[in-house]
């Protein structure tokens, strides 16, 4: 990845949505992330474990045509062919999902692939590969993902930080509150859940969240 590619997908990654799968109406997950867009989203991943596909690429498409309308970085959960079927900007993985080469060769050198590690030969592993940015968490304690494991806490979060040159976004309980410690800790942006896809309105907390960043 060329170095004004990496500052363009540094920049994009600021204030990056994640959706839910118990979000499974596609009229309402639309809704929302229309919504969260105009409060300053700019990036959305579609994670959608245990939809079936056609349900999914249905979600995939919808969603990518409303990110690339509004010039919002478009990511799809470890499904390397929803990506490919829908044309998303590329996929975050995980390390149970297809390693970062072959999703990197499958996709072709443009895509953004992001991944989240568990162990440093996880983070060197696929920084070798060509991933484009880590997802490090959880920052916080999170309900949302049931195997997430325990909270780093932001010291810990700033010291994995120091060690990768790729750029990073922090997940797990990422809030209004605390979103900024975490861009402080070094990090290119955060990725949350509930703050913005459960919220009584999207928009707004979308904007909140902005805000507390800046």
């Amino acid at each position: 990845m060329s170095v004004a590619a990496e500052s363009e997908v540094r920049q994009r990654l600021f204030c990056y949505l994640v959706t839910d799968p118990r979000i499974d109406s596609l009229e309402r997950l639309t809704s929302i992330v229309s919504a969260a867009i105009d409060g300053g989203v700019t990036a959305v991943q579609l994670r959608a474990k245990g939809w079936k596909d056609r349900v999914a690429l249905d979600a995939a498409q919808r969603l990518r045509r409303i990110c690339c309308e509004r010039d919002v970085l478009f990511l799809i959960n470890d499904r390397v062919d929803i990506a490919l079927a829908c044309g998303a900007n590329g996929v975050h993985l995980g390390v149970d999902d297809l390693p970062v080469a072959v999703a990197r060769e499958l996709l072709g050198p443009d895509a953004v692939i992001g991944y989240s590690p568990e162990a440093e030969e996880d983070r060197q592993a696929a920084i070798a590969a060509g991933a484009s940015y880590l997802g490090i968490g959880p920052v916080f304690g999170t309900q949302t993902k049931a195997d997430a494991g325990p909270a780093l806490g932001l010291p810990a979060f700033r010291r994995t930080l120091d060690r990768v040159a790729l750029p990073c976004i922090g997940i797990g309980g990422i809030d209004q509150a605390n979103a900024r410690g975490v861009l402080e800790a070094g990090a290119a942006g955060v990725a949350v859940v509930s703050a913005i896809l459960f919220a009584d309105d999207p928009r707004a907390a979308a904007q909140e969240l902005v805000e507390a960043m800046q």
